[in-house]
């Protein structure tokens, strides 16, 4: 972590502050219940550090609105472990009574910043409303810490601001990737074109290994003049053609797909114009197994198939590969730690990141506008 960034640790006499904790509380809702609770559970370890310090908590997060408009699942999960109480709005009389009654230890989690439309936008009277709450501001959301929004940048112009307890160890893990232990495996899926093929190309400069997979793979394969039949691409131009015969490039050497006849594995030159490449075959797999048992750390980002659409196997028999490898590994993305999750693996990985698009971000930039936004507000 940037050594100007000062950490929540190093906070003397934290018993009466008002904090105000970002947290990064957006999980996967269905019929108002949180479907998966790995980003909550992350989150306590600072939340109850600042509690036992006798801090006056206040926290601040955000819901992706189409999943739920409001952070009420969410306090239902956070109850399970913590005693706090929810304001039912940002900012408000209601937040202003309740932050007033706040004592030492007690928790007050606001309802979801993007009711408010000034989050989003970086307003600096919303940012200015939320600072006079707290004496500082801590950052423990790493994963969205690639959005220029109020709560992340904003905030740290106008409090003492401080890195969380998440945010570091997310900082320490990932910043390794930036120079791992050699020989490095990079494996990419999911499908963000946009952000996931410019990492391909930079880290075909950087990895030992880079592995391409998912829908990204599409691109590849088109590229190459292989028919793809309905499957997804980007349809952008990314110049594919400078780095297609690149040696230490992998694409799958077969892949799983759908028609109306049902499910085969074939080799690329072998999709037809109907077939949906849906997952890697078991001759994909087995390369990846080799080029695990070769490598000494492991970056995985994105699934290698649809598994929403049921076609899981070749991710999950990623995941296995490298648990039961003695190499260093790192897993970042939403579907990836959904996945895991689901699967029951997440103790077994040496680390799984909360972020999805800030990990992309970071790996590109090597930096952030919430670790930077934290920077000067040591100085101000």
């Amino acid at each position: 972590m940037p050594k100007e960034i000062k950490s929540v640790r190093e906070v003397s006499g934290l018993k009466g502050k008002k904090v105000i904790l970002r947290s990064d509380l957006n999980v996967p809702i269905k019929n108002e219940r949180v479907e998966n609770d790995f980003r909550i559970r992350k989150s306590l370890e600072t939340i109850k550090f600042l509690q036992e310090a006798g801090a006056r908590v206040i926290l601040i997060a955000h819901i992706h609105l189409p999943e739920s408009r409001s952070l009420k699942p969410v306090f239902d999960v956070l109850k399970k472990n913590l005693n706090l109480v929810m304001s039912p709005e940002v900012l408000g009389p209601e937040t202003d009574w309740l932050a007033g009654e706040m004592k030492d230890g007690d928790i007050l989690l606001l309802e979801n910043l993007r009711l408010d439309e000034r989050e989003e936008k970086n307003d600096i009277n919303f940012a200015n409303s939320l600072s006079e709450l707290g004496d500082i501001y801590v950052n423990d959301a790493f994963s969205v810490s690639h959005r220029k929004h109020a709560s992340i940048v904003g905030l740290p112009t106008l409090l003492p601001s401080y890195s969380g307890l998440l945010f570091e160890e997310e900082i320490r893990r990932v910043s390794r990737v930036l120079d791992p232990p050699r020989p490095f495996l990079f494996i990419l899926g999911g499908a963000k074109f946009d952000t996931k093929i410019p990492l391909i190309i930079k880290y075909l400069d950087k990895a030992d290994f880079v592995y391409a997979a998912g829908a990204l793979a599409n691109d590849f394969f088109k590229l190459q003049g292989y028919e793809i039949g309905i499957s997804m691409t980007s349809g952008m131009d990314f110049n594919l053609e400078n780095y297609i015969k690149r040696e230490n490039l992998y694409l799958p050497k077969d892949v799983t797909v759908r028609n109306d006849k049902g499910i085969f594995v074939k080799r690329p030159n072998e999709v037809l114009s109907t077939d949906h490449v849906l997952d890697i075959g078991t001759e994909s797999i087995a390369e990846l197994k080799n080029l695990i048992s070769k490598s000494e750390f492991i970056l995985w980002n994105g699934p290698l198939g649809d598994y929403e659409k049921g076609f899981r196997d070749g991710t999950i028999d990623l995941a296995r590969a490298i648990i039961e490898s003695p190499a260093q590994s790192v897993v970042g993305g939403g579907d990836t730690f959904a996945v895991i999750s689901k699967l029951g693996l997440e103790k077994d990985f040496d680390f799984i990141s909360t972020a999805g698009g800030a990990l992309l971000f970071y790996l590109y930039d090597g930096t952030l506008p919430g670790i930077e936004a934290l920077i000067p507000s040591q100085s101000s």
